[in-house]
């Protein structure tokens, strides 16, 4: 799959060849979009023949994803149309999030993206004393929720931390203490399932695309035990040259110093804004100077990534609850260093849906590289 997720029209179908998967992924997202549909509505719906729709559900049907759900009760007099559906009980992912080392977890989802299995496994992390997560404590992690699934699952999505390559292999990821750790081939070779590996904020931002359908040109910033951010332009995740844009839990914010990171460096973003340190700082008499200055710094980060690019939101995701907080020192400080425009006023906002909004977007990614669906 390619590292760019992009929008799928719901519409305009393609001609032979490449065009006849084309059209089963637009057959599926249809249905997907609409419910129990009949064959003669879908191919208006896609734009193809009678003929050729009856053929296509006639192959979706063989590989089990889709079924004859019966007769339309709402249909005039007269010969009714049978309905076919989605085999929604049958279209599962599974997704890990493995974005808080502390508390590694992982869910079976269905095709509407509701967790169907649930499952968590404690991974004591300590990246700065050289000790990080064992990758068996993912792989059987992935093997007890594949083994609590009521069906088999179309693929298996991991959102982690750190740099992804596109062969699915963690070059590096300092909060888990990972260097050049295979994720995907060890998963795959224990499971048997496609298994897809993205970074984290990455999935969550494919998440928010999929709860925010409006927003075309924005930059996710996803804050869990480290600071991550996605991009989007155009509707189009970006992933850079190396696979890394939006890594910026590790770029030195200030030259003042800053406390040292399991990384090496000092200062580092993640280091004056993260989940740990909110969660801490906002039950002691020093909470709100913490949310001041990781707001700010976050800020100082950001303003260069949204001039650059031209964008026109900012979305934070993480507990609602520390990250409300952040959001007004974070306007503040955009505002302070970016040039204004009043007709097209930048939106600084938190995400539409942040509960398992890895989770989520990890499953997303599968039943994209799986079905072509969103």
């Amino acid at each position: 799959m390619s590292s760019t997720s992009r929008r799928v029209r719901t519409s305009a179908a393609v001609v032979p060849a490449d065009g006849r998967r084309q059209n089963l992924s637009l057959v599926l997202q249809t249905l997907r979009r609409l419910g129990p549909t009949s064959r003669a509505q879908l191919a208006r719906e896609v734009g193809v023949t009678k003929v050729t729709m009856s053929d296509l559900v006639a192959e979706l049907i063989g590989k089990g994803r889709v079924l004859d759900v019966g007769p339309d009760v709402q249909a005039g007099p007269g010969k009714r149309a049978t309905l076919v559906d989605l085999d929604r009980a049958r279209l599962l992912t599974l997704a890990v999030d493995l974005s808080v080392p502390a508390r590694l977890r992982a869910a079976v989802l269905d095709i509407t993206g509701e967790v169907l299995v649930r499952e968590e496994r404690p991974a004591a992390v300590d990246a700065a004393q050289g000790r990080g997560v064992d990758p068996a404590v993912v792989v059987e992690l992935v093997r007890a929720t594949i083994a609590r699934s009521p069906y088999p699952v179309l693929g298996i999505g991991i959102g982690t931390p750190g740099l992804v390559d596109r062969h699915g292999t963690v070059r590096t990821a300092p909060n888990l203490g990972w260097t050049d750790v295979p994720l995907r081939d060890l998963v795959a070779d224990a499971t048997g399932v496609p298994v897809l590996v993205t970074n984290d904020s990455d999935a969550a931002t494919q998440a928010e695309l999929s709860a925010s359908p409006g927003s075309e040109d924005m930059v996710l910033v996803h804050v869990g035990r480290g600071v991550g951010c996605g991009i989007v332009t155009g509707g189009h995740r970006v992933a850079g040259a190396h696979h890394a844009a939006g890594e910026i839990g590790h770029v030195t914010v200030g030259t003042d110093g800053g406390e040292d990171c399991p990384c090496g460096k000092q200062g580092c973003l993640e280091t004056w804004l993260s989940i740990p340190r909110l969660r801490a700082a906002l039950d002691g008499p020093d909470g709100r100077d913490v949310v001041e200055i990781g707001g700010e710094r976050l800020g100082v980060a950001l303003a260069p990534i949204v001039a650059a690019l031209d964008l026109s939101e900012v979305v934070l995701a993480g507990p609602e609850e520390l990250m409300a907080p952040v959001l007004p020192v974070l306007e503040r400080t955009l505002s302070e260093r970016l040039l204004a425009n009043p007709d097209f006023p930048i939106s600084v906002r938190l995400a539409a849906s942040p509960q398992d909004i890895v989770l989520r977007g990890a499953a997303a990614l599968v039943l994209w590289d799986q079905l072509g669906v969103v």
